[in-house]
This record gives C-alpha cells, sequence and structure tokens, in this order.
C-alpha cells in the first residue's frame, strides 16, 4: 500500500450548486458541480481543472457508494451486506475537488464529500478500487478479478484503502472516515452513533491521466435550447478526447452513442466539438474499417492483456464486435459535411488538416460498399447483415434478449445499410476525399446497390396481423401487464394492423415484436409516403397496440410476440417495455425532418403533426428523468407514470443518471 497526504483543492475554485431542481449551472471557468436525485440514487457530479468525479450513493436494502472517475474510465466503490430495512442516504456536505499525492509523489485527482445513513450497522461486502468496467461486472453479477482487490489498513475510526495500478501506474485511493458512529475493531462493519445514524466523509482519488474538458463555448454554439441540467450532463461528459457515453456505467467511449449523439446534437454543437467526436470514432477503426463499440483501458486494459498475450501492457483494445456502428458513421459524417451548413463550410479544412481522416473514412465506406454487394447481388435473407455467430446482441439493442433471439436486425438492414450506402456514394462525389483509382472503383456501386436494398430488405421482415387477431392479442396482454385496452382497441380500426418486425431469426423468419426503430428511417431515410403512413401508425399508437404510453414512448412492445418472448420483453428489462431517452429525442428529430418534406399530402402531415403532438406530451411528463438513460412506468387509475429503472426489485440493471444521447433535447425545439 501507500501512504498519501491529501489537501482539498480550494483556491481560486468557487462552484455554484442548487439545490431542489437536481442541477446546477456553474461558469465554466471555476469548474461544475450538480447533483441529480434519481430512484435509489443520489449523484454528484464535480469537475474543476483536471478533476472530474461522480458520487453515486445507493439507499435502499443494499446500500452502496461509487465514485467514478471519467480519467482511465477508473473507479473505486464499496458494497455493503443487505439490511433487514431499507436506508437512504443524506448527503451533508456536497462533493468537493481533491488533490493528493501517493507515496512516490505522483498526483491522484478525485472529490471528498459527507453523508449519512439512518442503519444500525452496515456490514462491508466487498471494496473494490479499480477500472469502472470491474465495478459494473461486480455490480451485475458478483465477480471480480482477484489481482485488484486489497485489503484496508484499520483504524479507530477510518477504512483505508490505496494501491497502484496492478502495472505499476498511479492507482487509486479511498478512504471512509466515521464523523458519527464507530468502526468495528476487525474493519467488517461500521456501527451507528446514539441517534441511530452513521456518518461518514468520503474521499476517493485515482492516478490515471485526466482527460481535457470542452469548456462550453467550445462545446456549445449558442444556439441551443436553455435546459441547464442537459448542459451541465453534456458538460460533464465532453472532453476533447472524446465524449462518455454516461456515468457511471460507461464512463468512456462508446462508438455508437458518440454518432448518434453527434447526429441529434449537430445544430447546436461547434465545430470544434464535432470535430473531436468524429476523431474520435475515426482514430478508433480497425484496420478493416469497423467502428470500435467500447474501449478497453487502463487498468482493464491490463487486466486483458495479462489475460490474452500475457503482458502487463497498458495499450487500449477495442470491442469491433457490434454490427450497426460501422454502417452509421457515413450517415452522420455526411450529414455534418455535407447537409450541414457550418458543417459544408467547413468540409474541406476537416481533411485538408489532417489526411489520415480521409484515410481512415475511406477505408471505412470501403468496408460497407464490400459487405452489402451480396445482398445487392442476391436480396435474399442469408446474404442481409447478420449477428456474429454465437453471439445474441449486436446493434443498440446489446443485452440478451433485446432482440428477442433474432439473427438479422431491422434497424441495421432495413436503413442503416442503405443509409450508408447512399452517404458513401454523396462523400464519393463530393470532391471532398481524395480518392485513388481502386477507390473510386470500390465505392462505384454504393448508389445503386442503396436502392437494391431500400427495396427489398424491407419486404422480409413485413408482418401483418388480421383485425381479429390483433384485437384479441391486444385484450389479452393487457389483462397480462394490467393496462386497459380501450384506447388500444378503438386505435386498432377496421383493417389489419402491419409492421415491421424487430428482427429476422436464423431462418429468415420475422420476430413479431413492435419496436422504436423506425426512428432510424424518419432520421436517415426518405420511406413512401404509405411506408411513413404505417411507420408512424405503427409506433405512435396506444399502447399496447402501439408505442405510445404516458410515460414516454416504449422501445418494444411484445403484444404479438409468444409466450416465450412476453416473460423476456417487460418493464423490467433492458430493452423490454420501458422508454429510452434518446429514442424519443430521435423519435421528434426524424418527425420535424420528415414534416420538413414537401411530397407529403394533407393528411398525412396531420397524422405526423398529431403523433408529434403526443411525443411531446410524453416527453414533459418524464422531464425530470430526460438525461437519464432510461426509465420504466407504472399504470394506476387509468394512467401511465414514469418510476425510475433500477428502484424495483425486479429490475435487471440501474440507469445512467447522466447519459450522452439523452441531452438531444438541447437541439430539439417542440412543436
Amino acid at each position: 500500500m501507500t501512504n498519501l497526504r491529501s489537501g482539498v483543492l480550494a483556491a481560486g475554485i468557487a462552484l455554484t450548486l442548487v439545490i431542489g431542481a437536481g442541477c446546477a449551472r456553474a461558469s465554466e471557468t471555476v469548474g461544475l458541480r450538480f447533483t441529480v436525485a434519481e430512484g435509489l440514487n443520489s449523484n454528484e457530479f464535480v469537475r474543476a481543472g483536471p478533476v472530474a468525479a461522480h458520487p453515486v450513493l445507493r439507499s435502499g436494502r443494499e446500500p452502496r457508494l461509487v465514485v467514478a472517475f471519467p480519467a482511465g474510465d477508473s473507479g473505486v466503490g464499496v458494497w455493503f451486506a443487505p439490511l433487514s430495512d431499507p436506508a437512504s442516504w443524506t448527503v451533508t456536505k456536497a462533493s468537493q475537488p481533491l488533490r493528493e499525492h501517493d507515496s512516490q509523489g505522483r498526483a491522484l485527482f478525485g472529490a471528498t464529500f459527507e453523508a449519512t445513513i439512518a442503519a444500525p450497522e452496515l456490514v462491508l461486502k466487498q471494496a473494490i478500487l479499480s477500472s469502472i468496467r470491474v465495478l459494473r461486472d461486480f455490480d451485475s453479477n458478483g465477480t471480480v478479478p482477484p489481482e485488484v482487490l486489497v485489503a484496508p489498513r484499520i483504524s479507530a475510526d477510518k477504512l483505508d484503502w490505496s494501491r497502484d495500478r496492478i502495472d505499476g501506474a498511479p492507482g487509486y485511493h479511498l478512504t471512509v472516515t466515521v464523523t458519527e458512529g464507530s468502526v468495528r475493531p476487525d474493519g467488517t462493519a461500521l456501527a451507528a452513533g446514539a441517534d441511530g445514524r452513521i456518518g461518514l466523509r468520503i474521499s476517493a482519488s485515482t492516478g490515471d491521466t485526466p482527460l481535457t474538458p470542452l469548456p462550453g463555448s467550445e462545446l456549445l454554439n449558442g444556439t441551443q435550447r436553455r435546459l441547464p441540467a442537459a448542459e451541465n450532463t453534456l458538460t460533464y461528459l465532453s472532453y476533447r478526447e472524446k465524449f462518455l457515453a454516461g456515468s457511471w456505467h460507461f464512463d468512456t467511449y462508446f462508438g455508437r452513442d458518440t454518432l448518434i449523439a453527434l447526429q441529434l446534437l449537430m445544430p447546436v454543437l461547434t465545430p470544434a466539438a464535432l470535430d473531436a467526436g468524429f476523431d474520435s470514432v475515426l482514430t478508433r477503426l480497425s484496420p478493416e474499417g469497423l467502428v470500435a463499440h467500447e474501449e478497453s483501458i487502463s487498468e482493464h486494459a491490463v487486466l486483458q492483456h495479462r489475460r490474452q498475450d500475457g503482458t502487463s501492457s497498458a495499450a487500449p483494445t477495442y470491442d469491433y464486435s457490434m454490427i450497426d456502428e460501422t454502417y452509421l458513421l457515413a450517415p452522420v459524417l455526411a450529414a455534418y459535411l455535407l447537409d450541414d451548413l457550418a458543417g459544408a463550410a467547413h468540409a474541406r479544412e476537416y481533411f485538408r488538416a489532417d489526411p489520415r481522416r480521409t484515410t481512415a473514412l475511406v477505408t471505412n465506406l470501403r468496408r460497407v460498399v464490400a459487405t452489402a454487394a451480396a445482398f445487392a447481388r442476391d436480396p435474399r435473407y442469408t446474404n442481409l447483415i447478420g449477428l456474429p455467430t454465437g453471439k445474441a446482441a449486436g446493434q443498440w439493442r446489446d443485452s440478451a434478449d433485446g432482440l428477442a433471439g433474432g439473427r438479422y436486425p431491422y434497424d441495421v438492414n432495413c436503413v442503416l445499410v442503405p443509409a450508408a450506402l447512399e452517404a458513401a456514394a454523396r462523400l464519393a462525389g463530393s470532391g471532398l476525399l481524395d480518392l485513388d483509382d481502386a477507390a473510386r472503383a470500390a465505392l462505384a456501386p454504393a448508389a445503386g446497390d442503396a436502392k437494391i436494398w431500400r427495396s427489398e430488405a424491407t419486404r422480409l421482415f413485413a408482418v401483418t396481423e388480421s383485425n381479429t387477431d390483433a384485437a384479441q392479442a391486444i385484450t389479452d396482454y393487457a389483462a397480462e401487464v394490467g393496462v386497459r385496452p380501450d384506447d388500444a382497441l378503438a386505435a386498432l380500426g377496421p383493417n389489419p394492423f402491419a409492421f415491421h418486425a424487430i428482427a429476422l431469426d436464423a431462418d429468415g423468419r420475422p420476430i413479431p415484436l413492435l419496436h422504436s426503430d423506425e426512428v432510424f428511417d424518419l432520421l436517415f431515410g426518405s420511406p413512401t409516403p404509405e411506408a411513413l403512413t404505417r411507420e408512424i401508425a405503427a409506433m405512435a399508437a396506444p399502447f399496447p397496440l402501439g408505442l405510445r404510453t404516458g410515460a414516454g414512448l416504449l422501445v418494444a412492445n411484445p403484444v404479438f410476440a409468444d409466450p416465450g418472448v412476453r416473460q423476456r420483453i417487460t418493464a423490467h428489462d433492458y430493452h423490454g417495455t420501458v422508454i429510452w431517452s434518446w429514442v424519443q429525442a430521435a423519435f421528434a428529430a426524424g418527425l420535424n425532418r420528415q414534416l420538413a418534406r414537401t411530397d407529403l399530402s394533407d393528411t398525412l402531415r396531420d397524422q405526423l403533426t398529431t403523433a408529434r403532438k403526443a411525443l411531446w406530451q410524453s416527453i414533459n411528463a418524464a422531464a425530470s428523468i430526460l438525461n437519464s438513460e432510461l426509465w420504466s412506468w407504472t399504470y394506476r387509475d387509468g394512467a401511465y407514470r414514469p418510476v425510475a429503472f433500477g428502484a424495483g426489485t425486479a429490475d435487471v440493471t440501474e440507469s445512467d443518471a447522466a447519459q450522452l444521447w439523452s441531452t438531444a433535447y438541447l437541439a430539439i425545439t417542440p412543436p
């Protein structure tokens, strides 16, 4: 263990905290601090100079404290044994930035704060100082690599954990000082004081290299909506090196999250911020042009290298297993450099400033065209883009049951592949890229192949339910989940109900799960009026026919699926009948995009306008948690109400309180 000396970073730093609204805005010159209370979690975010830290205190029967750091995607945490009665944390002294040095004089940065909990005793279950990925694995499945564990130093009022990173680099430090109550002599528990409360002072820090913040003037261009909570969240997650997907679980680069966030936030981001986001994607491409899904850095990278090659290298490694992200890059980059006014003015300089951008992008575009060729020549389901063999997930619904057992996802094959082909053709013909003859030849089929994908892939996913069968399914499923079917039955009408399957199974059969992935077509496609009518009808219809509830737009609805699927697609599942904030934002942006068309009938425009109005009613109903990752719902007295995901014991995990793509409402104005 290393000995440490510490001090709060106070000189010259005055952070503003506003209590009540759950958020605050601080001057970018002095830092940022804000709070978010959500479900069982109390979240504090602090950023000042080299410090960025996110303390999370979880109340309930299984209390926990975690401090997550964007630096190195690192963190520290203590889990306590289950209590007989639930208990709640109260923060009594807000987080302050902290600077420490280890025994070798190496700098550590973190935060210190104080809290109390009304519990007679807290029995320590496990303390972990390591990568956030190690912490989140323990939180979900109880496993932890033994080499990262360290015992605390125990004193009369303190438990102190510290260690170097396992490769000898500056490591981690966590001190829990009891200010009310006592420490059991063997260090296994904390006991309450005479008033029945345990008071703690927590100091936590990491030695991983701090990221470089993108301050507000270089992040937002001034046209954004005035949403202080969203600005705080976006500011905390934005750095020159990369945008963080979310905190506390995903405090690092994720390709899909970055690209979707850039697409939705594009109107309000500065060119510097957009360049930083696209560069983070391009610099992480594989040699074959694949977009990286997630990165393994710092101690998690060391752990991976030890298992894979026997070294203790900290060189980053990247996960390229997702199939959607590779087809997202071109449409989003084309939207920026070809369609956005500021981006188009900046486009030539973007590529001229760093030729590696062109090289990387062309590699990706060639990958897109090459992998789409088989279906364009022979449009059958076996030539679609499928999940890797043995994988249950491979696009944004990346939980085990997110695709209900599907192999060929709708969003990838019906929207993203043709959109990527169209973007490849446009970028190749823009004159922005310095293409050699081989690259021109490789990209030449893109436009023609896109038309084949647009016309042929979608028909494979078509599902139609007769009016009679649909009405029975609605009635049965409504009883199953405890909601009234009246509005859904009224919306059904006399005609068959048509929608696109969420995926095809390994034998090419459509899986009849209603889903929200039509939002990709609204964002990146130009569906025919007939197709647009069907897409909006399916998504905007009231649950349990469609996806609309008073708590938000659901991302899935298994009303027409078999009972086995319905048991795995519930309001407690990560990609079940729950609401993801970014999907609602994408629906709103997509509706705006489609309404800007000039080829729609008045009847269809009315349908889109009505859907948009209902969507914003749902968005406003959950305004207090819009920056969160996702949420669930309850149904009482004929009304849907949003509920924090993770607050229920049946929920499979908990939602992040700060999620990058959930800040998209900064760029989307209500009608």
